[in-house]
């Protein structure tokens, strides 16, 4: 069961995992060895998955976004796991979903420029037969972040 230090520890770290312990310590008001503790602690239950550093997409060459709506014909398990596998290795494919409505998936793409989506289409139909796909660029991005809300954990 997690405490409100816990969500404070794991809120600090969500928004820079480079903060120090001694640091993070002094924000949630804890010794620097029971900081320690606790995210070790956090870490084994899982509720730490990895702690990763985040790239500037602009200075990475990657600015433009593309969400790609896939529907396909085909629902089985060894159709899905085929297109995970068509989808797997490409780098610019950043996210990829399954969905309920109207369409079945849907693809993250991060690129240079809008014209590389081509390419990466070309990629997954050569590897897995698709029924639809609809394309749309981000126009601009007005929220983005990977951090989550930490009051509903457990």
């Amino acid at each position: 069961m997690l405490d409100d230090r816990d969500r404070k520890i794991l809120d600090f770290l969500q928004n820079d995992a480079g903060i120090s312990v001694t640091d993070l310590a002094d924000r949630v008001a804890l010794s620097v060895s029971a900081c320690s503790r606790r995210i070790q602690r956090l870490e084994e239950s899982g509720h730490i998955a990895r702690r990763i550093v985040v790239l500037d997409r602009e200075r990475m060459g990657v600015p433009t976004t593309v969400y790609a709506l896939i529907k396909t014909a085909h629902h089985s398990d060894d159709w899905i796991e085929g297109f995970r596998r068509a989808i797997s290795d490409i780098p610019e494919i950043v996210e990829a979903h399954r969905l309920t409505g109207n369409y079945d998936y849907i693809l993250k793409i991060v690129l240079p420029r809008v014209e590389q989506y081509d390419v990466i289409y070309k990629t997954i139909v050569r590897r897995v037969e698709l029924f639809d796909v609809a394309a749309s660029i981000s126009m601009e991005e007005l929220k983005s972040g990977i951090a989550i809300p930490v009051s509903y954990a457990s």
